[in-house]
């Protein structure tokens, strides 16, 4: 709990520098949603206000007034209550805020109305994550007008309305020390819950199965949280990229396509991994397959300090279209199938994003209309695949059908790139030898 506090007053200090005095900022949590009659879902906290405030409760709001002297750092939340504490669990309440959070005022959400437009008074500029929730964001416009008001009293509201996100996302998209151990956390979790998919699959078994087994092993190793929804795929539903059913059953003879990762103190792992349902790939497998991998490790190698964003999705896109033509499902010149993109009906999306609180994790990819530069720090997953629908006429039959993916997650590093997930077997030997293991049993 102390490093972990240590961590947000870090975060807190960089964001009110880059804030200013003058100014002020103000993040809203994450609201409940409903699942159903009176039923909510499993409440996730909006991770730029976790990032900066740790506290997990909805109906929140933090302002940071840099320079305040009674304290630039102000949480509303709910107060404690004894019934709602009896029925859904106790909160922090302004007490619990103060102690175990560090605020350095804590004010009851109720009171927001009758007190932030008074922090609101002049300040040059108001910092927000615009357009991320309209109400709030309404309610804020609401505030500034109701200070606007008070002019004749020679109080100002905020001339300038600036979106947080571009400071929050930047200090987000470099990894410290500490995230870094809670995402290789992330990802030792998810390696186990991978390998366990493996050693377990059968033929005649469900989707939902598999499923069940992975979700058994995130939480029996804490990872309470999926980092999103698990894609499952068999056969041909491997082919659709973000399939999420997973209620087929698993034909013998057909690959497995797995997409799945657990979340640790907040930060996503994901991985993908492609196997045969009985253990063993077919020759048409085996040369799909390796076709993907081949372009992996040549993705992976493009991450280093230095190299743009672009390089290993460039790497991975020449080593697909090249296998593609010897394999004889694309025909002309390299380089002209390459510009015409003569790849894509098989290779559709990029080869990776951002990883961190978000599986798809916030930062620009370009600046300044270029692609922007990797640095130490920067987490990003290396994910190429190939999909051979199976109404895609155009190519021998004994393609069709087929969707392989295979990804990791990898940190770049001073002098190169760390692979946070490659302990999931993926060259076709280790997959086959794990599996045999088990059903020789």
């Amino acid at each position: 709990m102390i490093e972990e506090q240590k961590e947000f007053a870090r975060r807190r200090q960089q964001f009110l520098r880059m804030v200013g005095e003058g100014n002020i900022a103000v993040i809203a949590s994450a609201s409940i949603m409903q699942r159903n009659s009176d039923v909510e879902f499993h409440f996730r906290q909006n991770s730029d206000f976790f990032y900066l405030s740790g506290f997990d409760e909805p109906e929140s709001v933090i302002v940071f007034v840099p320079g305040r002297e009674q304290g630039e750092y102000v949480l509303f939340c709910r107060e404690y209550d004894e019934k709602t504490a009896l029925w859904v669990g106790a909160s922090a309440g302004l007490e619990g805020a103060v102690r175990d959070y560090a605020v350095d005022d804590a004010f009851p959400i109720d009171d927001i109305d009758d007190i932030l437009p008074g922090l609101l008074e002049n300040k040059n500029r108001l910092y927000f994550p615009m357009g991320a929730q309209p109400d709030f964001d309404q309610q804020l416009m609401d505030w500034s007008q109701q200070v606007r008001g008070r002019s004749r009293a020679g109080v100002s509201a905020p001339a300038e309305f600036i979106s947080s996100d571009h400071i929050l996302h930047e200090m987000r998209l470099i990894k410290s020390a500490q995230e870094i151990k809670w995402m290789k956390k992330a990802a030792k979790i998810s390696v186990k819950a991978h390998i366990k998919a493996m050693q377990s699959c059968r033929p005649g078994m469900y989707e939902y199965q598999v499923e069940a087994n992975l979700k058994h092993c995130f939480m029996s190793h804490g990872a309470q949280q999926e980092a999103y929804p698990a894609i499952v795929g068999g056969g041909h539903n491997g082919c659709v990229l973000h399939y999420i059913d997973n209620n087929a059953v698993l034909n013998d003879g057909d690959l497995l396509l797995i997409d799945a990762g657990c979340e640790w103190k907040k930060y996503a792992s994901d991985i993908t991994r492609t196997f045969p349902v009985n253990g063993v790939f077919n020759e048409e497998q085996k040369a799909l397959y390796q076709l993907v991998l081949d372009a992996q490790y040549a993705a992976i190698e493009q991450v280093k300090p230095g190299n743009h964003w672009n390089d290993p999705h460039d790497a991975a896109v020449e080593v697909l279209t090249k296998g593609l033509v010897r394999l004889g499902l694309l025909q002309g010149s390299l380089s002209t199938l390459i510009k015409n993109e003569a790849y894509k009906p098989y290779y559709m999306h990029r080869t990776g994003h951002w990883l961190g609180m978000d599986v798809h994790d916030v930062g620009d990819y370009k600046l300044d209309d270029q692609w922007r530069l990797l640095e130490p720090g920067m987490v990003l997953t290396v994910e190429p695949g190939l999909y051979i629908h199976p109404n895609a006429n155009e190519v021998d039959k004994k393609w069709r059908g087929m969707g392989i993916r295979i990804e990791d997650d990898v940190l770049v590093t001073k002098k190169g790139h760390e692979v946070l997930t490659d302990s999931v077997p993926k060259e076709i030997k280790d997959i086959e030898s794990l599996m045999s293991k088990v059903n020789d049993d």
